[in-house]
Parts: C-alpha cells; structure tokens; sequence
C-alpha cells in the first residue's frame, strides 16, 4: 500500500496556473495530477508512516537503498545498521524527498525474493 500511495504522490507536480492575460474560458488549467489544496494522497501517505515504528521506517530507507543499487541483498543487516545511524534529515522526510522513493521501494523488495507485491 505504501508504494501504490507513494507513487501516486509522486507523480505530482506543483499547482502552475500561468497568467497569459487572456478569457478564463481560454486559459489553460493545471493536470489532475497536480497537487491542489484539500488533496490527501501526500498527506495519508505521511500519516501511513507516522504509525509505523522507527524500526519500520529504518527498514524503509534501507529497503530504498537496496532498490537504488547501493548494497546487494547479502549486505542487508549492515544497510539496515547504517540506515539506523543516518541522522541528516527526519526519517519520513528524507523518504519522500525521493522522488523514485515508490520504485526503489518495488526493486529493493524483488531484490529480497518478495516480488514487487504489486504483479
């Protein structure tokens, strides 16, 4: 469920409505997919990783980092103990301050033998 929320957030754009000067009937209007106001896809999936632990979400960025090619499956333990010890950022958002979050995600759980869950 995580990476179905993640992906749909991330495919998202900032709200751009360019002032051309025109008719309001004429002007173009932002994409669907764009974030507007009152859209709770990002906001539900923060409170989807506010209730997990922080174990969880140490996995989580491991889980990333493995999907991204930055350590192979054998090395899962020491990448969950470095994820552990990153302390740059706030867990959830360094998480959603990757764009490929939701992908990486997918890859890092095909890597570990459980499919993308998503097949």
């Amino acid at each position: 469920m995580l990476i179905l929320k993640a992906r749909a957030v991330m495919v998202k754009e900032g709200e751009v409505t360019p002032d051309v000067g025109g008719n309001d009937v004429d002007d173009p209007r932002p994409d669907a997919l764009q974030d507007v106001p009152g859209d709770l896809t990002r906001e539900e999936l923060v409170e989807e990783l506010e209730g997990l632990n922080e174990d969880q979400l140490i996995e989580l960025v491991a889980l990333m980092w493995l999907g991204r090619g930055d350590s192979e499956t054998e090395e899962w333990d020491e990448l969950v103990q470095l994820a552990g010890d990153r302390e740059e950022t706030p867990t959830i958002d360094y998480l959603l301050g990757h764009p490929l979050v939701a992908d990486y995600w997918a890859e890092g759980l095909d890597k570990l033998g459980y499919g993308s869950l998503l097949d």
